[in-house]
């Protein structure tokens, strides 16, 4: 067994510091070390896209990705949309008020991905958001609810300026 490494990282703007095996995924690091759970672990391939975080503001895929190779970034988790109050993200609102979830799954993957797309591009045209969410995998809703969901988020973001 190879020795442990230090990892350090900011998630959601807390910084962490874990001594964890080279081998640990940041997937596996994030719910298992940082108890953060909102981050599914789906495929284990970097296919279904439900393990889907922001590094330094760019989606990554957090099942294929060492927690070694994190060291020293930025993230942001589906936890971080929220404000520290609880008052949910527009992403968040337009995801419920739009129906975009049902079983919830693959739901905090697809908010990570809106949320790098709406950073980048604030009012994407029909096109841009499905190349945006092609990497992202939902077996619930036929995915016509969580174009609603995008198109409703940008319209909630651009209202706030």
């Amino acid at each position: 067994m190879a020795a442990k490494r230090d990892v350090r990282l900011t998630v959601n703007g807390v910084a962490y510091e874990a001594s964890v095996e080279p081998r640990m995924t940041l997937v596996d690091m994030l719910r298992g070390e940082l108890g953060l759970t909102g981050t599914h672990v789906g495929c284990e391939h970097g296919v279904c896209g439900a393990c889907t975080v922001l590094m330094d503001g760019r989606a990554v895929r957090s099942c294929i990705m060492l927690a070694v190779q994190a060291d020293g970034a930025e993230f942001m988790t589906v936890e971080g949309l929220a404000s520290e109050a609880g008052e949910l993200h527009p992403i968040q609102q337009a995801f419920i008020e739009e129906r975009g979830l049902q079983c919830g799954f693959c739901t905090p993957g697809f908010m990570m991905t809106i949320h790098e797309l709406l950073q980048e591009t604030p009012d994407p045209t029909e096109e841009e958001i499905k190349d945006a969410l092609g990497g992202a995998i939902c077996r619930c809703t036929g995915y016509e609810s969580i174009l609603k969901s995008v198109r409703s988020a940008a319209k909630k973001l651009q209202a706030l300026g």
